[in-house]
């Protein structure tokens, strides 16, 4: 390759660390853009004046849901606009498919952007465990993470992007283990304005147990892990 000008230039432009610059830079013109737009104001203002109803509505919030859920608002938030804007079927549905959008999106920028400038810098027991766990074993463990959420949306996302685990199994694993939890709140968005209600009062509860869960599992595994640390041979 000739070594002009423009051949150094554009090797600068492709390095991983220029494409990591624009990863941060497109994250944080996201959330600057969402916390401009404030999207939660869907919630006490409903829609638009446009007033899109049926299947026009579930693409658009699904849309939507995924951008927003890309630029680091809330999953629970969205869930439970999901239910109040839509009612729980075509909510449900609504929030599934930006769930998997988002966590799509979020995958294929920091596959394609972040991905070489991050790996090299790997280091210590936990991060290579978890990324040994999510190359060798990606479904089971994403399925893991979704299901239980003690894990940010968005760390799952980047994190699986940054390791060896394929985009297919990534978005199937999402997909499925998404559903319980979404559905929770979704229900609890539906039926918002009588929180006195059975199925309210279920989604919470369910929403409660499972984050009791997700605390205990995570406080076993870091039990386990520090069992192992002190176990392991120490190096002279």
């Amino acid at each position: 390759m000739l070594d002009t000008p423009p051949a150094r230039a554009t090797r600068a432009l492709l390095s991983p660390w220029a494409r990591f610059a624009l990863l941060v830079a497109l994250l944080a013109g996201g959330a600057a853009s969402v916390l401009v737009w404030e999207p939660q104001r869907l919630l006490a203002n409903g829609w638009p004046a446009t007033q899109l109803s049926g299947a026009a509505a579930v693409v658009l919030f699904g849309l939507a849901y995924g951008v927003c859920a890309t630029a680091f608002v809330p999953r629970p938030l969205l869930n439970v606009a999901a239910g109040a804007l839509l009612a729980a079927q075509a909510g449900l549905a609504a929030a599934l498919a930006g769930t998997v959008l988002g966590a799509g999106l979020s995958f294929v920028l920091g596959r394609v952007l972040g991905r070489d400038a991050l790996r090299p810098l790997l280091r210590g027991r936990l991060l290579l465990s978890l990324d040994g766990q999510l190359s060798r074993h990606g479904f089971r463990s994403m399925l893991a993470m979704r299901l239980f959420p003690g894990v940010p949306f968005a760390a799952a996302n980047y994190g699986a992007a940054v390791s060896r685990m394929g985009l297919a199994p990534f978005l199937l694993a999402t997909a499925l283990g998404s559903v319980p939890n979404t559905a929770a709140y979704v229900l609890a968005g539906s039926h918002a304005a009588s929180p006195g209600s059975p199925v309210f009062l279920l989604a919470m509860g369910f929403i409660a147990v499972t984050g009791v869960l997700a605390a205990g599992i995570g406080w076993r595994a870091r039990g386990r892990r520090a069992r192992q640390s002190a176990a392991a041979p120490v190096r002279a």
